[in-house]
């Protein structure tokens, strides 16, 4: 396992969306309760002070600063119609090619494209901009539809609180998803969403206590070890298996067994990163039923065999 990639430059220039730039700085700028190990080190880097929304900011360091960081963040840039400013862009230029990994927040991605990081790769940003981002940097694969890309060495999300899923996503990659959670739960928000879920949904949770799925999701949380079907699920919400789909789409994006599959697979990492227990166990207590079924279904979507998975955060 490589070493824990613990300094966060947060990039800063005139004409930044505050939310983005605070987003980051209290997700990698505050440490949890408990914390087992090391956190991250932040810096702001700027040129000078600048003006983000209404605030006036006074930088750490310079943007020099970016190329000794692990993670470089780019928050979102309110005026898209102009290029990026030339400094910025060299900046997080020449942090890409001293190895830092690079991301980007929101419409941060047209610094990304004009420094030719994103070319040949796939890049997402609010929705309201890919096209323009398409037409101003054809040699970028541009995905209107999901929440964030990840490339590995670089990274970009849509809009805001998909900026936060992306933040939780890198926290999820470098700490696990215990320590994820423990940060989502402090900034009440859901500890994790795919990346490539859709943009636009029309309701992406449950916010009120009278929506059709806020008693029914905390009850299949609780009964993941159960073997649940979708019929188990429209019976427990008082409704058809066809309005259930309807109203899973609209408040996930996605369908009750993709959904319910999702969960099953973050409850065996999580069991994969805190406990000894063997592979058949978790299984079990990720309603998967049999260790080759979980191997299956935990490779296909982490990309790893769970064996390796917890080796990795064991290291």
């Amino acid at each position: 396992m490589s070493p824990l990639p613990r300094s966060v430059a947060v990039a800063t220039t005139d004409g930044m969306l505050h939310f983005e730039l605070a987003l980051a700085c209290e997700v990698f700028g505050s440490v949890p309760a408990a914390l087992p190990g090391p956190w991250y080190d932040v810096l702001v880097c700027g040129t000078h002070a600048v003006r983000v929304g209404r605030f006036l900011l006074e930088p750490d360091c310079g943007l020099d600063g970016l190329a000794h960081a692990d993670t470089v963040i780019v928050p979102a840039l309110a005026d898209v119609g102009e290029d990026p400013p030339a400094d910025l862009v060299e900046a997080v230029r020449a942090a890409h090619e001293s190895g830092a990994r690079i991301v980007s927040l929101c419409t941060g991605v047209f610094v990304l494209a004009a420094a030719g990081l994103l070319d040949g790769l796939r890049a997402t940003t609010h929705w309201a901009h890919t096209g323009e981002l398409a037409a101003r940097y054809p040699r970028v694969e541009v995905d209107p539809d999901v929440l964030y890309v990840d490339n590995g060495s670089v990274l970009t999300s849509a809009g805001k609180a998909a900026a936060m899923d992306l933040c939780l996503h890198l926290v999820r990659r470098d700490h696990g998803s215990a320590v994820a959670n423990v940060v989502a739960r402090r900034l009440v928000v859901p500890p994790h969403r795919a990346g490539g879920q859709a943009q636009f949904v029309t309701t992406p949770v449950p916010a009120q206590d009278d929506h059709p799925l806020a008693g029914l999701l905390p009850w299949v949380m609780r009964r993941l070890d159960q073997p649940l079907t979708v019929e188990d699920l429209a019976r427990q919400a008082n409704m058809s298996s066809r309005h259930l789909t309807r109203h899973f789409r609209s408040a996930t994006g996605t369908t009750p067994l993709q959904w319910l599959l999702t969960q099953r697979i973050r409850r065996a990492q999580e069991l994969l990163e805190t406990t000894d227990d063997s592979i058949d166990v978790i299984a079990s207590a990720a309603g998967m039923g049999t260790a080759a079924t979980l191997r299956r279904h935990f490779h296909r979507t982490i990309g790893v065999p769970p064996d390796t998975y917890r080796r990795t955060f064991r290291a």
